[in-house]
């Protein structure tokens, strides 16, 4: 993340970091073959790429290896997934990172998801409930469990396919606003 990356230090993180790094450029294997396997556990480490241009925030890096998610990397996704209008930050659920981790996988691309929204306080939620009837007064955003994103390089559609396939969570589709919703919620569609 471009706010609390510390250059020449060897931590855990930046060590599990390389690791999975060297991974990701040796692995030559085509998108998940069953991509619903990578949200039961399998495979030895998880990455996401994340930029949020409201903050200029970003983040590429793994966050789960062997098993076990790491700390101080799921803190780093909370703050750039950050209500940035409240500058307030939530835990983030741990499926709704997966999922999204998931899906940028299928879509077999190096640009970063860029984060239209992530958590939202209520309040913050109802200000955008008032300008669209589209916002859900209960939000899965409220509750750390969904997150809006697209990316230049793949359509809405393309996206949420990708996301629909996993069979794991909501995926929205925004066409005219040129964003897809995925969260942890139940699994369930919608837009065009």
């Amino acid at each position: 993340m471009n706010s609390t990356s510390s250059q020449g230090v060897v931590t855990r993180r930046n060590l599990i970091f390389g690791i999975a790094a060297a991974a990701a450029t040796a692995a030559t294997a085509p998108a998940f073959a069953s991509a619903p396997a990578i949200l039961k556990g399998a495979g030895s480490f998880r990455s996401i790429s994340l930029v949020n241009k409201r903050t200029g925030d970003w983040l590429n890096t793994a966050y789960w290896v062997e098993g076990e998610y790491i700390p101080e990397v799921m803190d780093d996704i909370n703050f750039v997934l950050r209500d940035w209008r409240a500058e307030a930050v939530k835990k983030i659920d741990p499926r709704t990172i997966d999922i999204l981790s998931a899906t940028h996988r299928l879509l077999d691309c190096r640009e970063p998801f860029e984060v239209i929204s992530g958590y939202r306080t209520k309040q913050t939620n109802a200000m955008l409930r008032e300008r669209s009837r589209a916002v859900a007064s209960n939000s899965y955003h409220i509750k750390g469990m969904a997150v809006d994103i697209s990316l230049q390089s793949r359509s809405v559609r393309q996206i949420s396919r990708a996301g629909a396939s996993l069979g794991a969570g909501g995926v929205g589709k925004y066409s005219r606003s040129d964003f897809v919703h995925l969260d942890s919620g139940p699994v369930r569609s919608w837009g065009r």
